[in-house]
């Protein structure tokens, strides 16, 4: 039975949506900051990253609370502390008169994020009509979507003509909005079922342990021939505490995720296809940028006009492509947006060293459209394998897995094309740079694959 879209809900999910969406475009947007703060501050490349890496950190640190805050506290309370803790984030960072302080802003914007976007799919979850849960959830995923599209050329212009402070006080306004759509909107429907349970401490430190000792290393990852130590201890660091984590969980009567539902072999397979597919659009969009401005030699502001549609295209698809699987099932558009992805990355890859802004652009385009039809789809469709109790687990794993492909992809990528350059033996340095884009698109392409084939596992019909 078909049932109307409820427009209090969809202003829930704009309002949680809204902070997720805010800050992943301080993320991006801070990319085009960083020679500036680098001058401003005194500091290096490698220290100047940690504004992005302390963002993404934090947020999957706080994620994996999600399901005990979802158990314990009222879901407007939640967005009230969240909201707090973005605009504190905020008026630190536009205000900030040294490095630390700036970091410890972009920290309290990814605690904030790391409650919102967790709250956000899960509002749709157990609000959502049966019928709309395909297109509510589109609508989710294209709002956290336009913000890498329009960060690089908001960054730019902001930068360019008023300084990078406006960055953070551009934002300002906008998570008040988000503040006040939240407080009239989100409704308390769990009020009666909150139930006071105990947080599982031992969890949370060594999976919070897991993900720093993860992200820390891979971070160091581009500089592993010089100072391997700065890589190998955080790695051993986060293997061991992940393996103590995922032992813990299996004995405790209260886990903080219940890892037992990764034993559903479709929707491991979908969670691992959505982190592959994360990771091949945050290499390319580290990639390209570099690409436009070392190679071809445009601009900041050009590298992000030229990415701005694509990202554009794939927002707009995702509460489409999330219409389509209401109507015909996840399997059509998923392996529809698979063979645009398949072409995309085989098309960087041939001509990888002749990417003219026509075709950056174009194959671009071809790999956002594909990513509007298969994100939001394969983790409704995973979800949807699992019963609705464990809904709360499995939503926390794929934002979790978000936010790690987003503090991993990048550092990877660009180690791959930091290692390459080092071995060119190419004399002009527009060619090291080619070649490291080469070698990194050419492990995209298997990114690629390996996910596709996944996509077409999880999606097949059970016997």
């Amino acid at each position: 039975m078909n049932k109307k879209l409820d427009t209090k809900l969809v202003m829930a999910i704009i309002a949680t949506g809204l902070m997720s969406f805010c800050g992943v475009l301080i993320e991006t947007a801070g990319n085009i900051t960083f020679p500036v703060l680098m001058r401003e501050f005194h500091v290096n490349m490698a220290t100047v990253q940690w504004m992005t890496t302390c963002y993404l950190l934090m947020a999957a640190i706080i994620m994996p609370l999600s399901a005990y805050f979802k158990k314990n506290f009222a879901k407007r309370k939640l967005f009230f502390i969240a909201a707090l803790l973005f605009l504190l984030g905020l008026i630190i960072d536009a205000s900030a008169t040294n490095f630390i302080l700036l970091v410890s802003g972009r920290a309290l914007q990814g605690a904030a994020t790391g409650i919102a976007l967790p709250l956000m799919f899960n509002i749709i979850l157990e609000q959502a009509p049966s019928n709309k849960i395909g297109l509510l959830m589109g609508i989710g995923t294209m709002i956290t979507a336009v913000a890498p599209a329009l960060g690089p050329t908001f960054g730019g212009l902001v930068v360019n003509s008023l300084g990078w402070r406006y960055i953070f006080i551009f934002i300002i306004p906008i998570i008040i909005i988000a503040l006040i759509l939240g407080i009239i909107f989100i409704k308390n429907i769990d009020q009666q079922s909150l139930k006071r349970t105990k947080l599982d401490l031992h969890g949370f430190i060594s999976i919070a342990l897991s993900f720093a000792g993860l992200i820390i290393s891979f971070s160091n990852l581009a500089t592993i021939q010089q100072q391997p130590v700065k890589f190998i201890l955080p790695l051993i660091l986060g293997v061991i505490c992940l393996l103590y984590f995922s032992r813990h969980e299996l004995k405790t009567n209260q886990p903080l995720i219940n890892i037992r539902l990764l034993q559903e072999k479709q929707f491991t397979q979908g969670l691992s296809a959505y982190f592959l597919f994360q990771i091949n659009t945050l290499g390319l969009s580290f990639i390209l940028p570099n690409y436009v401005q070392l190679v071809n030699h445009q601009t900041a502001m050009i590298a992000g006009l030229l990415v701005l549609p694509g990202g554009a295209l794939g927002a707009i698809c995702s509460p489409i492509s999330g219409r389509l699987l209401d109507q015909y099932g996840a399997r059509k558009p998923i392996l529809i947006g698979a063979t645009l992805e398949i072409i995309s990355s085989l098309l960087f890859s041939i001509f990888a060293t002749n990417l003219t802004s026509t075709k950056i652009a174009l194959f671009y385009g071809l790999t956002m459209l594909g990513i509007g039809l298969i994100m939001g789809n394969i983790m409704t469709h995973s979800l949807s394998l699992l019963p609705t109790t464990q809904n709360a687990d499995g939503n926390t794993l794929f934002n979790m897995m978000q936010q790690f492909a987003g503090a991993t992809g990048t550092a990877v990528i660009s180690a791959i094309m930091q290692l390459v350059q080092q071995k060119s033996t190419a004399t002009l340095a527009t060619n090291k740079t080619i070649a490291g884009a080469r070698a990194a698109l050419i492990v995209l392409v298997v990114v690629v694959f390996v996910g596709i084939y996944l996509l077409h596992k999880a999606t097949c019909t059970k016997k």
